[in-house]
């Protein structure tokens, strides 16, 4: 199988408290660890997006209303929502599983990859990844992926359903391509 959870892919919270909030991977385990026996992976995301900056706003209040808050977490992959973009930010050398073992370190690793999202917003790359999602697509998009985990054995074999004889595994390809690029498609209309 094609392993396409790499660093750098921008990815789409599904679960917990940052539900819906859009984050980078900076690491990935696909095979898992003594700890986490699962495929996952170390996000750093976006847990403030920053405001719209209108013309006749203040030096000041541009500058407090372009501020972002950043969040790190070690996420399951099945709570995230992969996207085709990838953001090159290299946060690597910042964040890493050790940073998140004490609060000081993590705290460190926070702030610092807030100024490196901070400074690629106002450099102007990758707008689309410091706009909100609506709440509606983001509802579609994970309704549609809860169809197609439901229905593949993509989901592990614990949740998955096994087609039937109605589904043949060429048509159940066939739905999830099209499941896939319609996911795409509603978060490229979002951007």
């Amino acid at each position: 199988m094609v392993k396409f959870l790499k660093p750098n892919k921008a990815v789409v919270l599904l679960q917990g408290r940052f539900a819906g909030h859009k984050a980078v991977i900076v690491r990935n385990f696909d095979d898992g660890n003594r700890d986490r026996p699962y495929g996952h992976c170390l996000v750093a995301g976006l847990a403030k997006y920053p405001k719209k900056v209108i013309r006749k706003d203040s030096a000041k209040k541009t500058a407090k209303k372009s501020r972002v808050k950043a969040f790190l977490k070690v996420v399951n992959y099945s709570h995230i929502m992969p996207t085709r973009y990838t953001l090159d930010v290299d946060l690597k050398d910042v964040v890493s599983v050790d940073a998140l073992q004490s609060r000081d370190k993590k705290v460190t690793a926070a702030k610092e990859t807030k100024a490196r999202f901070e400074d690629r917003f106002k450099s102007g790359k990758n707008r689309w990844f410091f706009s909100k999602l609506s709440e509606m697509a983001l509802r579609r998009a994970w309704q549609l992926q809860k169809l197609v985990l439901s229905f593949s054995d993509l989901g592990g074999s614990s949740r998955g359903i096994r087609p039937s004889g109605t589904f043949t595994y060429r048509s159940l390809r066939i739905v999830i391509s099209c499941a896939i690029w319609l996911i795409l498609y509603i978060m490229q209309q979002d951007s």
